[in-house]
């Protein structure tokens, strides 16, 4: 059997290259940054970042919703898994924390 991180680090290249190659809405400057499958295999949360202002971002979590059927085939096609578990996009915003943390800091100095 495969180790669940390495089937997660399969399906993050999987789902980006899905995303800027297949996937017809225009998802703008996204980068898939992780995947977390839970233990059951029942959810797979896909982090991603985005490129842009808060406007951006809700075409972006529109358009990854309409695509969320497509993408799952996609994987069930590429990746060898017995079921693959529902998808559930979510927004890492961690780049923008650090970026605040950074401001802080630079603040102190």
């Amino acid at each position: 059997m495969v180790k669940v991180s390495h089937l997660e680090t399969d399906i993050q290249r999987v789902v980006a290259d899905i995303i800027h190659n297949e996937v017809k809405d225009n998802l703008g400057f996204i980068t898939i940054t992780g995947v977390k499958i839970t233990n059951e295999l029942s959810y797979m949360y896909i982090y991603y970042t985005v490129f842009g202002d808060a406007k951006v971002l809700e075409k972006t979590e529109i358009a990854l919703e309409r695509a969320n059927g497509f993408i799952k085939n996609q994987i069930a096609q590429r990746v060898k898994m017995r079921k693959v578990p529902a998808l559930i996009f979510k927004y890492d915003d961690s780049y923008n924390k650090g970026q605040k943390v950074e401001d802080i800091i630079r603040k102190i100095k």
